[in-house]
């Protein structure tokens, strides 16, 4: 069934009724300045499926309750009168999406807050002094802030972009790659046909990326420990006993049930994680040499890029930023100049430049690839250091694997008639049993994941953000003398690097890797009580 023309939209509850039916047509093509035609169900060929005619008591349709006739019809096209102002969109206008949000365990501004800084306060944050060596004191500071304005910026307009296409689908909540579909379903004409691939590139990409990052989570945890049970069992335990160790553990953290639950873990994390940097700032400020001993600006370009990869990577947190805002009972609080993205972010970027700047102050050259691996080894607080920091990265894991299983369940739980929490939290073990495989299989997956990691976020974290705010504010203009195209082009180059970079990088790791050992082995054998 196909119908066009202009809506008068019912009021009140009757309204809300109304856009969620007309949320599953596609708006084929305009037909006049303001009139679209839509279409349900159509098929590669043009084939279209009629919509449920449930009949009411007069004999009327389901659809007719709701889209009065003009009582014509031309060729098998039904034309209803759809129009508050002769616009499709503005009959939606006193929707909001954010009063009929229905959510069983909401989330508050605060332990929202809390989840995000524990996504990008991650095992990231100790290469940065590797990044400032790479960089200059001051050179990496106000690279930090760059890269940190350009990543939370991408979540922001992926966040308002949303919030847009909420109102224009009469939708309350949706998955970043539900945006992304929506995005182009309702942007210009030459976009909506790739309303479908955009979604599955998205959803693919971020289920890649986080479930291969906690396959790489359970190896880091194993590692930290091993570091300290190495030095006093006296000889090398395998890492591989280590990670399998962590399964049971790994599972009942994936039972927790949502992002509620999930709040205390998260803030546990940060605890953990704020103890080991507060005790690594303690030796990074002992004896701490003049700020003249090092370069401020580093004039080996050729090795910013390695800055370049060590820190976006660190930062980017675009995967749990839809998760995050759908479960928060106040959405629009997200935003904002003093939302919660934005303090959650400038905290995030001010620990990052400080421990960057002491880091390489303190160690200058002889800096590792983690600066926990400077501390003596044998002074029980260093080793504390790395006991809390892989407690902190296990409880990270229950976060950063909360995208794969909200993803996973969400495409699996419409096939599920009987038994629904029995079959989901059977997918949580075999998705924990899997990931945990992943990593007892190949324990040196580290470099290939970062590998996946330049593809995936530079894409989908910088990229990707910017086309989807393109096609949902095409109509609305670009500011003036076009800015936002402007603004949308530099990003988009930043992207182009960050996979330039990113991937040069983890592709040097790798070779590396199979060459010589690695920088933490090389570390450990020569350090000596």
């Amino acid at each position: 069934m196909l119908a066009y023309g202009s809506i008068t939209a019912p009021k009140a509850k009757n309204q809300q009724a109304l856009f969620k039916k007309l949320s599953d047509f596609n708006i084929l093509e305009h037909v006049g300045e303001k009139q679209f035609l839509l279409v349900k169900g159509c098929g590669e060929k043009g084939l279209c499926q009629s919509l449920p005619t449930t009949k009411t008591a007069n004999g009327a349709t389901e659809l007719d309750t709701f889209l009065p006739q003009d009582n014509s019809t031309i060729n098998g096209v039904t034309k209803y009168k759809i129009s508050k102002g002769n616009d499709l969109e503005a009959a939606n206008i006193d929707f909001d999406p954010f009063k009929t949000r229905e959510l069983e365990h909401p989330v508050s501004d605060l332990d929202t807050l809390t989840h995000l800084l524990k996504a990008s306060l991650g095992t990231g944050i100790l290469s940065m002094p590797a990044a400032f060596y790479a960089s200059g004191l001051v050179l990496g500071i106000f690279s930090t802030i760059l890269v940190s304005v350009i990543c939370t910026h991408c979540s922001y307009i992926l966040v308002t972009s949303a919030h847009e296409l909420y109102k224009r689908s009469g939708k309350s909540q949706m998955s970043f790659s539900e945006v992304a579909e929506e995005a182009c379903r309702r942007g210009p004409k030459w976009g909506r046909k790739f309303a479908g691939t955009a979604r599955q590139v998205v959803l693919i990409g971020i289920f890649v990326t986080y479930f291969a990052t906690c396959s790489c989570y359970s190896v880091i945890i194993a590692k930290n420990f091993n570091y300290v049970a190495n030095h006093y069992l006296g000889y090398q335990v395998e890492v591989r006993i280590t990670i399998s160790m962590l399964l049971i553990p790994l599972i009942f953290l994936a039972y927790v049930p949502n992002l509620k639950y999930l709040a205390p873990v998260s803030m546990v994390a940060n605890i953990f994680m704020a103890i080991g940097l507060g005790i690594t700032f303690y030796y990074l400020v002992v004896d701490m040499p003049p700020v003249s001993e090092r370069a401020l600006v580093n004039e080996d370009f050729s090795k910013f890029p390695i800055f370049f990869s060590i820190t976006i990577f660190a930062i980017e947190a675009i995967g749990v930023v839809m998760p995050l805002e759908n479960h928060m009972k106040t959405p629009q609080h997200f935003t904002g100049l003093c939302g919660v993205l934005n303090q959650g972010m400038s905290g995030v970027t001010l620990v990052y430049m400080l421990l960057g700047f002491f880091g390489y102050l303190k160690y200058g050259e002889k800096i590792q690839g983690s600066v926990t691996l400077n501390l003596p080894k044998c002074d029980y607080a260093a080793q504390a250091v790395n006991v809390l920091i892989g407690l902190a990265v296990y409880c990270t894991f229950g976060l950063q694997f909360y995208v794969c299983l909200d993803i996973a369940w969400n495409g699996l739980k419409e096939r599920v008639k009987k038994h629904k929490i029995l079959a989901e939290y059977g997918m949580r073990t075999v998705m924990v049993i899997v990931c945990v495989a992943l990593a007892i299989a190949v324990p040196t997956i580290i470099p290939f994941v970062s590998l996946i990691g330049a593809f995936c976020f530079s894409i989908l974290g910088l990229m990707v953000p910017v086309g989807i705010e393109v096609l949902t504010f095409w109509d609305k203009g670009f500011g003036k003398f076009n800015w936002k195209i402007i603004k949308n082009v530099i990003v988009i180059f930043v992207g182009f690097l960050a996979l330039i970079f990113g991937s040069k990088s983890a592709v040097s790791d790798i070779v590396d890797m199979y060459t010589k050992n690695s920088t933490v082995e090389a570390f450990v054998n020569e350090t000596v009580c």
